[in-house]
Order: C-alpha cells, then structure tokens, then sequence
C-alpha cells in the first residue's frame, strides 16, 4: 500500500493523500488555479486510469490543479504518479451506494472544487448527484462505448441506460475519438459542449532497430485481459506462424480480470502448445519498458475500443502496431502506415498482417519511423491536457454568463 496513505481520514472526507511535491514533467499550478475533482473508479490501473493520472500530472501546465477521488481504491492509489494531487477515498460498498456522492460532494465544498470531472457510466451517476448538490458543474469524459464494453448485455445495458441519465447533468462531455464522439451525437442537448479530445501519451525514447539478422520476432501485447480484449485470437494466430515455421514467441503484459478467464486462456494457450512459446509477464507500471522488448504490438480487440492508451504508448515507443479496425483504433493507426489493421475476431487475417511484416513485404523500419512521428504530432499528453483545459474553460465561462 502507498506510504502515506489514511483511509481512516477520509472516511469524514478528508484526504487519502496529503499533497507531495510535484511529480517529474509537472510543474505546480500558478496561483488561483481552478481546482477540478476527478471521480475515479481507483480499481485498475489501465487505459482510462492513465488518462486520468496523466491529466493530474499535466493540467497544473493549464491553470488548472486535478484532485482524485476514488469509488473503489484498490490499485490506482498504489501506483499512480501525479503525488502532487491528493487523492481521496469516497467509497461505494455496492454499485448503488450513493453515500459516495455525499463524501465527495463535502470534499467538493470543503476544499473549494470548481469543476467535477467523470469518467465512467458509475462515477457519471456520483458525479451527477455531486453537482447537483453543491452547484458545480459536471463534465464526463467517455473513455469507451458503455453499450459494448463487455461481453454482458445486461451490464451494458444497465451501465449505458446510468450514463446515459446521468448526463443530464453534464455541462460538457469529452469523447476520446470521433467514433465515440458519433455515439455520443444522439444524446446531445443544444446547450451541452461535446468535444473530441484524443487521448495522448509522454514522448518516449525508441525501441532499438532490428538487426537484419535477428531471426527471432517478439509479438507482443498489453492489456487488462478480459473477453473483448480478443486473447484468444492472437494466441491462435501465434499458432499459425509457428506451424507455418516461422520464429515468433508472445509477450503478454497484464493481469486477468478474472481467474475464470485466466483460467480459459491458459488452457487455449496449452491446447495450441503455446505454453513454451508465451512469457506472461503480468501487471506493470512499466509499461514503455515492456514495449521496447517488442518488435510488434498486436492488440487484437473484438469491439469496446474508444482509442486505447497502450496503442499511443507502442507509436510513442517506434513499435509498430498491428490491430483489430474497431472504433477508434484506425483513427491512431492508419493501415500500412503506422501499422496494419484486420477485421475483428479473424484469426487468419491477423497471422497474414504479422507474417507480411516478417517477410519483408511491409518495411518494419518505415512503420515504426511512422509510428513515432504521428504520436508525437497528434498524441502526446500535453496535447490531451490542453484539449481538456480548452473544454474547462469553456464551462466555467458559461457559468459566468448572466
């Protein structure tokens, strides 16, 4: 558990976390920067938590000073990054426990909290009641569609049905892609902002070249593995190369979100005869680390895609990207340029995109060249923390108007 750490305190709604210094590439926020709370799930520390983990790092750059507040502190408070925000536990004990909104609503009108920023269809609903409580405006940020974010129709349903109410209450919403901005149209109010913000990563130092006699080629991944992340077809496109005598092994970063579906892959991967052929390298913060062990990054996801953090951080690291063309991915990697795209759920196709790089018939060298030039122009982090200032800005002036 993070040192420093007092769940007991916020248990009146005090701070988890005192305030530290300012964490590395972040610089304190001038004075009468405008406070924004940040309700957070706190349960994993993947793509969405990044994001909000980096903006905490990044907005001090734009005037603005970011608090977290968890709903369910499990990981996100033991390894984030921005110690210079203090981080708050409001927790629910089930996903109808509205005694959450109360606590963060006292730390929105104790510690002076401008704007209450959201980031899922549970925090939405938190968020929403927060707002309406104290008078400060809402903004919800759409990381992923909530009507397919898993393979549970009636969760997606449910999750898509609180989001959608909750939004009444937003002054602005910010989409991650257009694809989700798209979705998002339908529900919008003539006088709610709807931005389109991408996500972006840090500048990252490059993966070495490949050698030209380097014969043996690390696929690779990284991801809270979960059903639509689509596992099992990389593990059965890995088979394929191999039986076709290629020498291709699998990196696979990140926990399971479950120990039933752990259970499942692993059983696929001994069935193929992948068991030699796989290092299962686990949750990191490390992830750029991880990358650079990697000569591709293949994220093979069947559907539930916004545009996700691990694509951005693989271009950030020159390792080019082969993937499923859902949603927002293609609108990161653009085929045969940064990367390849295939059809979700194909097996087939995906092993022919890797197999077109191994062979030569897609230059490596040029896809990762591209990869790191269209991160660093159109997705780094203080790209993201601008775009979500500019939306901030835009309320509180809104607010201002008689």
């Amino acid at each position: 558990m993070t040192q420093g750490i007092s769940w007991s305190a916020c248990l009146t709604g005090q701070p988890a976390v005192e305030p530290l210094k300012a964490a590395t590439g972040s610089r304190p926020a001038p004075p009468g920067a405008c406070r924004v709370l940040h309700l957070i799930h706190g349960e994993h520390y993947a793509g969405a938590e990044r994001v909000q983990d980096l903006l905490a790092q990044r907005l001090p750059d734009f005037g603005f000073v970011a608090g977290l507040a968890c709903v369910k502190p499990r990981r996100f408070p033991e390894v984030f990054q921005a110690r210079q925000s203090p981080l708050y536990r409001v927790p629910m004990a089930g996903r109808w426990d509205l005694r959450a909104a109360w606590l963060a609503a006292r730390v929105v009108k104790r510690e002076g909290y401008q704007l209450v920023h959201t980031h899922t269809p549970r925090t939405a609903m938190l968020g929403a009641m927060v707002s309406a409580l104290t008078g400060v405006p809402m903004v919800h940020h759409v990381h992923s569609p909530a009507t397919c974010d898993s393979t549970r129709w009636l969760q997606n349903y449910v999750n898509a049905a609180v989001e959608r109410l909750s939004l009444v209450r937003a002054a602005a919403v910010i989409a991650v892609s257009q694809s989700l901005a798209r979705r998002i149209a339908r529900l919008e109010r003539a006088d709610r902002l709807v931005a389109m913000v991408p996500n972006g990563v840090p500048c990252q130092n490059a993966r070495p070249p490949r050698r030209p006699e380097d014969a043996q080629w690390t696929l690779g991944t990284v991801a809270l593995f979960r059903p639509r992340k689509g596992l099992e077809v990389l593990l059965e496109a890995t088979a394929r190369l191999r039986a076709a005598g290629l020498a291709v092994r699998l990196r696979a970063v990140g926990g399971f979100e479950t120990r039933a579906y752990q259970r499942h892959v692993l059983a696929l991967a001994a069935r193929l005869g992948l068991e030699e052929a796989i290092s299962w390298r686990g949750f990191t913060t490390q992830v750029h680390a991880e990358l650079v062990q990697m000569d591709l990054f293949v994220l093979p996801s069947l559907f539930g895609e916004g545009l996700p953090m691990v694509v951005l951080e693989a271009l950030a690291a020159g390792v080019p990207v082969v993937a499923s063309q859902v949603e927002g991915i293609p609108e990161a990697v653009r085929d045969g340029i940064e990367g390849l795209l295939v059809p979700p759920g194909d097996a087939s196709a995906l092993a022919g995109a890797i197999g077109r790089v191994i062979a030569g018939q897609v230059k490596w060298k040029a896809l990762a060249k591209a990869a790191r030039d269209r991160q660093a122009a159109e997705f780094s982090d203080l790209a993201m923390a601008r775009g979500v200032a500019a939306v901030y800005r835009r309320v509180l002036e809104r607010g201002r108007q008689p």
